[in-house]
C-alpha cells in the first residue's frame, strides 16, 4: 500500500539535532505528490531571483520568466519603477508577452490586441464596444511582490511561506530584506559586488530532482576531492568552513596556490573562494575579481535546469580570454557534477535506499536546507486537510 503524502513527509525527523540527523527519505526526491507541494508551497512562498537588476535598467526593459509554474513579468515602467506581473492577459489568459526579455513601449497581448501600460494598467481593448459591467480600472495585469537586492530581482508569487514573513504591513522591499535577513545582507556588502560585471549565461540540464543538486552543492566540500580534481588543488579542504544562517549557508575555504593544477590556479586566485547558498535554490560562488551564480529550477521531479550567469571585475576585451578560461573551469566541474547527480538520482529509486545519515564535520549546511524544506512542507499539507 502507497503511503499517503502526509506519510512521506512525516517520515522525516528535521528535530534531530545533526550528529543524530538522517537525511530527508527518498520517496521526497521521487514522489510527485512532493513535488507538486515543493511548487506550491516551497516556490510560490519564497522570493525567486527572476533576472538581473542590469536587464532592466530602462524604461521599458522587461524579463519573463515562470516561477512554480507561474508565467511572470518584470518591467522597468516611464516612471523608473521596477513592478512585476503575472504574464497572463486577463482577456483570455494568453501570455502578454512571449519573448524572454526585450524592451517594449507597452506590453501587448498577441492574442487579441488587448494592451496594457508598463504599469499594468489596461489601456487598449480592440472591438470590445458594447460589452456590460466592464472595468476596465479593474482588469490591469495582475501584480506580483517585486523587490530588487544587490545585483537580482527577486519576486514573490504567493503570499509568505513558513519560512518568509507575510507581506501584509511589509513593503515589498522590507519584506525581502525580512526574507534575506539582516546577517546576510551585512556579509555580503562588504564584497562590493557593483564592481563586478556580467558576461556571460549558461544553461544546464541536470537529470535528477532538484534537491540533489543543491544537497550536492551543502555537502561541505566533502565531494571535491573524490569529484573535482581541479577545484580541489585550489582549495583547502583541512580547513573548509560551514557556517549557518537563518535561510542560508555559507561554504568558504582558504585559497592554495602550492600544487594547484594549472587550469585551474590560473583563475581561481586570491585569499578565499565564498560559497553562498540562499533558500530555497540560489547560489552566489565568489573569488577575487570572479563571481558565478547559480539558480536552480524545478523542471520536473527528476528534471532540473541550473542557470548560471558569470561576472567578472575586469569584462574588456583585454580580458575575454582569461574569463572565458575561468568559465571553461567551472564548465569541467559541472560536468563532474552532472553525471554524479544522475547517479544518485537513479539511486534514489532503489528498494535499497530509504535515507543516509549526514557528516557533523561536513554536512550541516545540508541539515539546514532539509529542516528549512520540512517546515514549508509541513506547512502545505496542513493547508491540504
Amino acid at each position: 500500500m502507497n503511503p499517503s503524502l502526509k506519510e512521506i513527509i512525516d517520515s522525516y525527523n528535521p528535530n534531530a539535532p545533526l550528529d543524530r540527523a538522517w537525511t530527508i527519505p527518498a520517496p521526497w526526491y521521487t514522489d510527485e505528490r512532493v513535488y507538486q507541494l515543493e511548487l506550491q508551497n516551497v516556490f510560490t512562498h519564497s522570493w525567486q531571483v527572476i533576472a538581473r537588476a542590469d536587464q532592466v535598467n530602462e524604461p521599458g526593459q522587461y524579463v519573463t520568466a515562470d516561477v512554480a509554474g507561474e508565467p511572470i513579468v518584470v518591467v522597468k515602467g516611464n516612471d523608473n519603477i521596477l513592478r512585476g506581473f503575472f504574464n497572463v492577459c486577463r482577456h483570455h489568459a494568453a501570455a502578454v508577452m512571449t519573448e524572454t526579455e526585450g524592451t517594449a513601449a507597452q506590453l501587448r497581448c498577441p492574442y487579441h490586441g488587448w494592451t496594457y501600460s508598463l504599469a499594468g494598467e489596461l489601456k487598449g481593448t480592440p472591438d470590445f464596444t458594447g460589452v456590460c459591467d466592464f472595468d476596465r480600472g479593474t482588469n490591469g495585469l495582475m501584480p506580483v511582490d517585486t523587490a530588487v537586492w544587490e545585483k537580482w530581482v527577486f519576486v514573490q508569487a504567493g503570499e509568505g511561506g513558513e519560512q518568509g514573513p507575510p507581506l501584509n504591513n511589509l513593503t515589498p522591499d522590507v519584506a525581502l530584506n525580512v526574507f534575506l535577513g539582516d546577517d546576510l545582507i551585512a556579509e555580503i556588502q562588504p564584497l562590493k559586488l557593483e564592481t563586478l560585471h556580467w558576461f556571460e549565461r549558461h544553461y544546464y540540464s541536470f537529470d535528477c530532482n532538484w534537491k540533489v543538486f543543491v544537497d550536492n552543492y551543502l555537502d561541505g566540500g566533502y565531494h571535491v576531492p573524490h569529484l573535482h580534481k581541479g577545484l580541489d588543488s585550489v582549495l583547502d579542504y583541512s580547513n573548509y568552513k560551514i557556517e549557518n544562517g537563518e535561510r542560508f549557508c555559507l561554504q568558504w575555504s582558504p585559497i592554495v596556490t602550492e600544487g594547484a593544477e594549472e587550469e585551474t590556479g590560473a583563475v581561481r586566485k586570491g585569499e578565499r573562494a565564498l560559497y553562498y547558498w540562499l533558500y530555497p535554490n540560489f547560489m552566489i560562488n565568489w573569488y577575487e575579481g570572479a563571481m558565478d551564480t547559480n539558480l536552480v529550477i524545478p523542471r520536473g521531479v527528476d528534471k532540473t535546469e541550473v542557470i548560471f550567469d558569470f561576472y567578472f571585475a575586469d569584462v574588456s576585451e583585454t580580458a575575454r580570454e582569461r574569463n572565458r578560461a575561468s568559465i571553461a573551469v567551472g564548465q569541467r566541474i559541472q560536468d563532474e557534477d552532472t553525471a554524479i547527480c544522475k547517479s544518485v538520482q537513479r539511486g534514489l529509486t532503489s528498494r535499497a535506499y530509504q535515507a543516509g545519515r549526514l557528516s557533523v564535520r561536513r554536512e550541516a549546511g545540508e541539515h539546514l536546507f532539509h529542516r528549512l524544506l520540512a517546515a514549508d512542507l509541513h506547512a502545505g499539507v496542513e493547508l491540504q486537510r
